[in-house]
């Protein structure tokens, strides 16, 4: 009951005499509440960090992206002028974030990979980014309980064989969604474990190392981490994408997430194709774009009345 109480004290009496930032990790149980512990006039955390993005996802793997624009439009609408929250797909106590909100068939996983990196570097908050994302690793999807090394993927299987369950069912959940997927050897290279060790990692290295590592993708211009690289030195060079008020544009759009970034003078229009299908998607008449993409996970795209976009095409336009 004294949780804000004991806060103050502490920022009072500790953090206000450092220059550090704090992070209320899932703290409230919404938007208003976690308000109450980074509102600036309140004097206790910097930053919150809600955990609503990973609820949309169902059993299958599958979401809804109009149930995704609405947890971060929520979350927007509260802290568009006061307190700041992170804006996060992934950690180490999840799968990985092109395989859960991205697409990591082999034709799809850079473009979708690349994508959700624009999406994360576009909006308004500071984006947390887990190791692995850069490059858009995979899940591994273990299809043995004995390489699972996650104590809750370990103690569920004894509950599910204990209740008679079905086993199979549950190893294909854990495939989807195991916190091991997430915590595989970062993959530096083609050579033994990925580089990562001259030892024997305590988790498997997946297998598509020799294809996705850092060094292939350091060298490729295309890369999935060259565009990740790109998208930071986009939000270093324009703070409208750090400060610039959200807004969300067609929001019942089923396979389309635009909004528009404002500060100022300054205002950027982004376009996001959630979808491994190709989708037109019409420019407001009330927003002209001027001149070409500022960042594009394609090599091109018709700045005109309506974007072609292509499969988990990402694009960022400046408007006039």
């Amino acid at each position: 009951p004294h949780l804000h109480d004991y806060l103050q004290e502490m920022n009072r009496e500790v953090f206000s005499k450092y220059n550090l930032m704090t992070v209320a990790e899932g703290a409230g149980r919404n938007p208003q509440e976690a308000m109450l512990f980074v509102d600036p006039d309140r004097h206790e955390m910097d930053m919150t960090y809600h955990f609503d993005a990973g609820r949309v996802l169902h059993k299958d793997g599958t979401y809804k992206l109009t149930d995704l624009k609405n947890v971060f439009t929520s979350w927007e609408k509260e802290f568009a002028t006061k307190g700041w929250q992170s804006i996060y797909l992934g950690s180490h106590d999840q799968a990985r974030i092109v395989s859960r909100f991205g697409d990591d068939r082999p034709e799809f996983r850079a473009p979708s990979a690349k994508l959700l990196t624009t999406f994360l570097l576009t909006m308004h908050g500071t984006p947390y980014c887990y190791y692995g994302d850069e490059l858009g690793m995979t899940n591994i999807r273990l299809g043995n309980i004995a390489d699972y090394r996650d104590v809750a993927a370990r103690n569920g299987y004894q509950l599910i064989k204990s209740q008679n369950g079905s086993v199979p069912e549950y190893i294909e959940s854990l495939k989807l969604f195991s916190r091991d997927n997430g915590r595989t050897p970062f993959q530096w290279n083609a050579t033994a474990h990925a580089g990562f060790s001259t030892g024997t990692p305590w988790l498997q290295v997946n297998p598509n190392y020799t294809t996705i590592n850092e060094a292939a993708q350091n060298k490729d211009s295309t890369s999935v981490l060259n565009h990740f690289r790109r998208a930071i030195a986009l939000r270093k060079q324009l703070p409208v994408l750090v400060y610039g008020q959200y807004e969300l544009l067609d929001a019942a759009n089923p396979s389309v997430w635009a909004y528009t970034r404002t500060l100022g003078k300054n205002k950027l229009l982004i376009v996001l194709n959630f979808s491994d299908a190709a989708r037109a998607w019409n420019v407001p008449n009330n927003l002209k774009i001027s001149g070409k993409a500022l960042l594009n996970n394609y090599p091109a795209i018709q700045a005109r009345g309506t974007l072609a976009m292509q499969p988990w095409q990402a694009v960022v336009f400046s408007l006039e």
